[in-house]
Formats: C-alpha cells, structure tokens, sequence
C-alpha cells in the first residue's frame, strides 16, 4: 500500500458515514489489543478553544520534558495533521502501516455495523502514540463527547472549553442538551476542569460530575489569565483559554510534575494555526485568518477585531456551511466591514455566497457585498490597502494556509477528508460503554 492508496482507502470510510456510539470503537481498539490502556490522558471537549487548548497543553507538557502525543479534528490540510508527536505529524510511511494492520480487522465487522472514518482514525492514533512511546496524550473530540469515538479513554482528566450552540442536528437544540453531551466525558473520580461557561450549561456539568463523584472546577468569569506579551496566541479569548490550560497543570502536577518555567516557555511559544493567524500574500498584503464557524467563535474574533479599526476599512472574505447559524455570524461582522465578499467552501455543505449577499444586502444595505468565485478571485477584488480577514469556515482557512503558508505549501491537500455525513438524529439511548 502506497500512502495514495492509503489516503483512496480513508476516503472510501466516509461511504460509512458517521455514527455517534462507542461500541464500534470499543470493538476495534479490542482488536488492536487495547492500547487506551496503555496510555495517559488528559481529554478535552468543549464547542470553542478545544483545539487552541490541546495545543497549549501540548506545549507546557513538551516544555517539561515529557513525549506527548495530540490528536485533533479536523485536519486543515493534510490528514497527517491529526496525529503529532512533539508536534511533529505523522509520517506517510506510518499512515500506511498502522491501515496495513487495521485493514484485516475491518472485514470482521458486519456490514450494516462497518467502523466509520472517524472509529478507524481513532484507533489508528491510538497504536501510534503506543508505537511512539508517548508519555502524555493530549486527545481532543470529534464531536460532542458522551457519544464520540474518543470517549473510550479513563484520562487523568477531563477538560471542558466554553460550550455554545453548535451541530445542533447532533447534539441538541439548547445550551443544557449541549452541555450534557459535551459532559459525556466525565468519568468516574476523574477530576474536571471547565472554563467559565453559561448558567445552564454549568449546572449541567456540575450535576454529571457530582453523579460521577469527580471532582469539579470552573473558571470564573474573567479569571487571572497569562499577559498577552505571555502567550503566542492573540486575543482574550486565547487567554481564557491560557487559564484553563493552566488550571488542567495545577491539578496534575501530583501526576505530571511541571517544573517551574515550563509553563511559560510552553504558552510562549505556541503555535495553533488558522487562529488569528497574519500571513503575507505573494504581492505584499497582510491577511488575518481566523478558524471562526459558528457565531460565539465570530463573537470572540469580533472582540479583538474592534480594539484596533484600520484605517483604509476591513474587507472580509467568508466562506460557510449552511448548517451553521450563518445569520447570526453575519450579523456579527457586517457593522466591521467596508466590504464583504461571499465564497463558497470545498464541500457539499457550503452556503450559496449568493444567498449570503442577498441577506446581507437586505440586512445592511449600507455595506458593499459581493459573491466571487474563488479565495484568489476575492482577494484581487479586496480594495488596495484594506485590512483582509479570511474566515467563516476551518475548511477556507485550510485552503488559504495551503496557499500562503510555506509550513502547508508542499503538502497535499485532504479537505475532503474532513466531510462527514450519515446519521443526522441524535441517539436518544446511550449505547454500552463496553463491548
């Protein structure tokens, strides 16, 4: 198997759509001899700031000495993105052997129960931070919590980032459904640590932690944070996050001793890509990219965009899902922007940039939008000297990153990877947490 034909083969698990539930996972990482086992965790859930956190996590531990795995979705680029040692990602050559051992056991699976893209992905990483001999795995989920495919780790903690409405369709229409997903990941006297979160999904993960006897923290609003000098992130948003992170150290340092420093040199240094990110296209003009999908994401890029107004006016070129609250993210950069400029994202599921200038148009008369067909054709029709923000979708971000960014230019792209589709309800049993 050549790495194309392993790359042909995870995109033909898509086919298998994607299901929430534990027993596939559980039944596969049985066949891969239970390598959960075999490792340390700290798991985090969370609608906004997972991934941001995972990295500064991922950070502090390195800084401290220690050979820690992370595993995060979705990819922006390339698949191998998702599984890192020390931040470095996976290799071609490994990619193929871990689905050269995991292929057999597939064909063991009924059809109508065949593991999914994510189940195999799950596990797959899971034998290679064992191969790895990693010390600490950082281990972000997929989607949800109680029912994702992540969720079969007991980790040394759980962690949760600030939960808003997202993937509805999923995981439920209000904040209490959300959070009750989201607190899925809570085991039994494992200790946790959330950021500040709204009243109603507070008391929902403060009843699922007293339910499982596990010791529960959240930050308060407006909590000490790291400087900004302090932290490579940008934003308040990224401190808050800084302070979780931190809040996660505190707690493990019986476990996982920090010496002192390694926590500042972890957040010091830092890097999360797509997260307000400045890049420099090939004529000289500064671009900011920002991951923001869903409106608290807008709402915290936002936050950070109005400290500093430019003086020639923003233009925004923003490519969404249409299953995302599109309304309300729109409604958050139309009074910031001179022009908005709609594309559509390389998926099935993109909003029609039509449909969004239509509503703009009808929503804020008084800001110029306009469709374009593509990144590139956006950006020759962003105005001379205008500050340029690309956001609205991980998967443009993706795609401006393997344009502009040398880290991503010389690999291929695997966007299409990220689609994900099958069962849309949500499961109204809990499945087994055993196989």
């Amino acid at each position: 198997m050549t790495y194309a034909e392993a790359i042909k083969f995870l995109y033909e698990l898509r086919l298998f759509g994607a299901k929430l539930g534990l027993e596939n996972t559980f039944a596969l990482a049985a066949r891969a001899g239970q390598p959960q086992q075999r490792l340390r965790f700290i798991h985090v859930a969370g609608t906004n700031g997972k991934g941001s956190t995972c990295a500064m996590l991922e950070g502090i531990y390195r800084a401290a000495g220690l050979r820690v795995g992370l595993f995060t979705s979705p990819h922006l680029v390339s698949f191998r993105e998702r599984m890192q040692v020390n931040r470095q990602w996976i290799s071609e050559a490994e990619v193929v052997a871990l689905l050269a051992q995991i292929r057999p056991w597939l064909a063991t699976f009924p059809a109508a129960h065949h593991p999914t893209f994510f189940e195999v992905v799950t596990v797959m990483a899971l034998l290679h931070f064992v191969r790895q001999q990693c010390e600490l795995v950082i281990w972000e989920t997929g989607l949800g919590g109680r029912m994702d495919a992540t969720n079969i780790v007991t980790p040394l903690a759980s962690v949760i980032t600030p939960i808003s409405l997202d993937h509805q369709l999923w995981l439920g229409e209000t904040l209490p459904e959300i959070a009750a997903e989201k607190a899925g990941i809570i085991k039994p006297g494992v200790p946790v640590e959330s950021a500040a979160q709204p009243a109603g999904a507070l008391l929902v993960l403060q009843a699922a932690a007293a339910r499982q006897g596990a010791p529960f923290r959240a930050l308060p609003p407006g909590a000490p944070a790291p400087p900004p000098g302090a932290l490579a992130l940008s934003g308040p948003h990224q401190q808050q996050n800084a302070a979780l992170a931190l809040r996660v150290v505190e707690t493990l340092q019986p476990i996982l001793p920090v010496p002192p420093g390694a926590s500042a040199r972890g957040l010091a240094t830092v890097q999360w890509a797509g997260r307000l990110q400045a890049l420099t296209l090939p004529g000289g003009q500064s671009v900011l990219l920002d991951g923001a999908h869903n409106p608290a994401g807008v709402a915290a890029l936002t936050q950070v965009l109005r400290r500093a107004p430019p003086p020639r006016g923003r233009v925004f070129i923003v490519g969404i899902m249409r299953d995302k609250d599109w309304p309300a993210m729109c409604r958050q950069l139309l009074p910031l922007a001179r022009l908005i400029l709609f594309i559509p994202v390389g998926s099935d599921r993109t909003l029609s940039p039509e449909i969004a200038v239509a509503w703009c148009r009808a929503q804020h008369p008084q800001v110029a939008c306009a469709a374009a067909a593509s990144l590139p054709a956006a950006l020759r029709q962003a105005p001379a000297g205008a500050e340029v923000v690309i956001t609205g979708s991980l998967y443009l971000i993706g795609e401006a990153l393997a344009w502009l960014s040398p880290e991503f230019q010389s690999v291929a792209a695997e966007y299409a990877l990220n689609e994900w589709g099958g069962h849309s309800a949500r499961p109204q049993e809990a499945l087994p947490c055993h196989p």
